[in-house]
C-alpha cells in the first residue's frame, strides 16, 4: 500500500471510531423518503460530498454495489428501493468502518419496519480489487472516494467498476473537481488527499477518464460549490475553488463517433417549418428544448442555423434527450 493509501486508512480508521461530522461538507440534502428513519450516527458519519441515490437509477429492485461505506447511510437509502437479502453490497477496506457500520445496521433495523440487515451484505475489500463478479451488478456507486486516488489508481478503480457492471449498468460517483491548477505540493499532502480535496481533477479530465474506460454514455447530474483552499490555511498562492459533481455513467456500447457526453446543453428550434429533422436520428419540435449530449450540439452548431439556439453547459442533466 502506497504512503498516500496507507494514510487515507488511517484517516478512516479514525473516523470510523470517533465519528466526525466535519470530515466531508456535504451539501445535498438528505433523502427523506416516506417510511425511511436514518440513525443519527449514520447523519454524523456522512462522509461524502454529495449523493448517489437517485430513483431513476433504481428500478426493478437491482443489485447495487457502493464502494467505500462510511456509516452506511446509503446502503440504507438504496436498501429503501431494492429490499431483498444481499442486493445492496458494501465494499470498504477499513475493518473499523466495516465493524461500525454493521452495527449501524442494527440500529437502523430497530427504526424500520421494512428494513432487514440482510438487505446488505458488506464485504472487506479494495476499490482496485473488488470482491465481485464480472458483469453482476446492476448499479456501482461510491461518494467522494475515488478522488483520493492518483491516476494509476483511479483508472484502476474505473476499470474495476465496469468490470463488475452488467451491461447498461450504472456507475453513479460525487467527486470534488477543480478547474484551477492544484498545487503540486497540495497534490503530494497525503492528508489533504485522504479528505478528498488536493486530488480534485478538471471535470473533462474526470470524464475523459471515465469515457476511456469504455462507459459510452455519461451524464452530469449535478455541479455544486464544495470548498475553498486559501492561502492562509493551505499552501497555494491563491484561492483554490473547489466544486462537487454528480456523475452517472452508463455501460453503454461505445458510438463509432465517441461517446455521449451530457453536460446539461439543450437545443431550441424556433423555425417556421414543423419541426427541424437533422437526418442523425434529432428531431426538434418547435419551441420545445430537447437535452442534447455535446456532440449533438457541436453537430448542430456547425449547421450555422440562425433558426436553432443551443445553450451553454449548465452542469444539470435529469434524463429524456437527443440519445
Amino acid at each position: 500500500m502506497s504512503n498516500y493509501l496507507e494514510t487515507t486508512y488511517d484517516v478512516y480508521k479514525e473516523a470510523a471510531e470517533n465519528p466526525q461530522k466535519g470530515l466531508c461538507c456535504t451539501t445535498t440534502p438528505v433523502w427523506l423518503l416516506p417510511g425511511l428513519s436514518i440513525p443519527q450516527k449514520m447523519l454524523e458519519m456522512n462522509y461524502g460530498c454529495g449523493s448517489t441515490v437517485n430513483a431513476r437509477d433504481m428500478v426493478n429492485s437491482p443489485t447495487v454495489l457502493y464502494v467505500g461505506i462510511g456509516g452506511g447511510m446509503e446502503l440504507l437509502q438504496f436498501s429503501y428501493f431494492s429490499r431483498r437479502n444481499k442486493a445492496i453490497i458494501g465494499v470498504d477496506i477499513v475493518d473499523e468502518m466495516i465493524k461500525v457500520c454493521q452495527e449501524n445496521m442494527i440500529e437502523a433495523e430497530a427504526q424500520n419496519s421494512w428494513f432487514s440487515s440482510e438487505f446488505v451484505d458488506i464485504r472487506k475489500g479494495s476499490a482496485l480489487s473488488l470482491p465481485i463478479d464480472d458483469n453482476s451488478v446492476d448499479v456501482a456507486a461510491q461518494n467522494c472516494l475515488f478522488n483520493i486516488f492518483e491516476e494509476a489508481e483511479l483508472k484502476q478503480a474505473l476499470k474495476e467498476m465496469y468490470r463488475v457492471l452488467k451491461p447498461r449498468g450504472r456507475l453513479v460517483l460525487s467527486d470534488p473537481t477543480c478547474e484551477q491548477a492544484m498545487p503540486e505540493s497540495l497534490k503530494q499532502d497525503a492528508r489533504l488527499r485522504a479528505l478528498c480535496l488536493s486530488g480534485a481533477l478538471p471535470l473533462q479530465d474526470y470524464i475523459n477518464m471515465i469515457t476511456d474506460i469504455g462507459f459510452g454514455t455519461v451524464e452530469i447530474r449535478a455541479k455544486r460549490p464544495y470548498r475553498i483552499l486559501d492561502p492562509e490555511n493551505y499552501d497555494t498562492d491563491s484561492l483554490i475553488y473547489i466544486e462537487s459533481v454528480e456523475v452517472c455513467a452508463i455501460k453503454d456500447p461505445m458510438p463509432d463517433d465517441g461517446p455521449c457526453v451530457f453536460t446539461g446543453k439543450t437545443a431550441i428550434y424556433y423555425g417556421k417549418e414543423e419541426y427541424f429533422d437533422d437526418e442523425k436520428g434529432h428531431v426538434l419540435l418547435p419551441n420545445q428544448p430537447l437535452a442534447v449530449c455535446d456532440k449533438t450540439a457541436g453537430a448542430l452548431s456547425r449547421l450555422n442555423r440562425k433558426d436553432i439556439f443551443i445553450s451553454g453547459s449548465t452542469f444539470f442533466y435529469d434524463g429524456g434527450g437527443c440519445c
